[in-house]
């Protein structure tokens, strides 16, 4: 038996042979990346044990940390990660940034209330989404994203595979539920049952998060029925944020913006180079 490979309770093998070996079977591999460097710094700096063993502990518990929100956050499944340090909030006037900001601090998960973002195609919805995402992440709470559509066709593979049960199990303990982009896609009516049915499982025992490209008047032209959508809508409004987001497309505004600093930059080198940028022609 080799020595990285000592069983617990050996006392045989050098210091930090059998130091490295505890601290691999209590789990700890901050403190066995970092004590020794540590060591050398609280030496130098005339720190006692006892506040050497503190910056080891701190340093530990901050990477588990970091570890789980990393964990939390492949779980929830986003199709990108993104924060509101990018997200310009002038770019959508109707967007209340306060009530925004406040829901990242994710009180509404803690009551157990939910998120409604209305607006046209191209506003923002999804990246608000995934940033409240993100921040429940942080905060320590469970976390799953998901399309409508594509919630709806997990349901119905379930329903067919006989796991329905399991799968509304699941979604109905995570903390925070982000259902995108309800509205693009017109559900069956099967469809729309099971998706009503996780909706009415969650109802005041966890939080979720729906965007839609519709207002709610219009919902009914994708649930397909006035009595599903009047008791869905029921529901998710009971305790509810609403995120009005209408506007021009941040998508569009942002990739004209890139076409205009395209074509200005090609300007400057066209003068740079001594060629007329609207002829062609040398001028230099």
């Amino acid at each position: 038996m080799t020595k990285e490979t000592l069983p617990p309770g050996t006392t045989s093998g050098t210091p930090q042979v059998l130091l490295a070996h505890h601290l691999k079977q209590l789990k700890l591999p901050t403190v066995l990346r970092e004590y020794d460097k540590v060591a050398r710094e609280c030496a130098r700096d005339g720190v006692d044990h006892p506040r050497y063993l503190l910056r080891l502990v701190e340093l530990e518990l901050i990477d588990r940390e970091r570890r789980t929100v990393e964990r939390r956050i492949r779980a929830a499944r986003f199709p990108a990660v993104k924060s509101f340090d990018t997200f310009d909030f002038t770019a959508i006037p109707s967007l209340n940034k306060m009530l925004v900001l406040e829901l990242a601090r994710c009180g509404y998960i803690l009551r157990r209330e939910n998120i409604i973002a209305l607006g046209n195609s191209g506003t923002g919805k999804t990246h608000v989404a995934l940033a409240l995402g993100l921040a429940a992440c942080q905060k320590g709470f469970s976390v799953a994203f998901t399309t409508a559509a594509s919630l709806v066709s997990q349901l119905l593979e379930a329903r067919d595979e006989k796991r329905l049960l399991r799968l509304q199990r699941e979604l109905q303990a995570v903390k925070l539920l982000i259902v995108d982009e309800l509205g693009y896609v017109p559900l069956s009516p099967t469809g729309a049952e099971l998706l009503f049915e996780v909706f009415s499982q969650r109802y005041e025992r966890g939080s979720t998060i729906v965007t839609s490209n519709l207002p709610f008047e219009d919902w009914t032209s994708v649930l397909g029925s006035e009595r599903l959508t009047g008791a869905l809508l029921d529901r998710l409004t009971h305790h509810v944020s609403i995120l009005a987001m209408n506007g021009d497309s941040y998508r569009l505004r942002q990739s004209a913006g890139r076409r205009r600093a395209t074509a200005a930059a090609e300007q400057n080198q066209a003068t740079a180079d001594g060629v007329d940028p609207d002829t062609g022609e040398i001028t230099a």
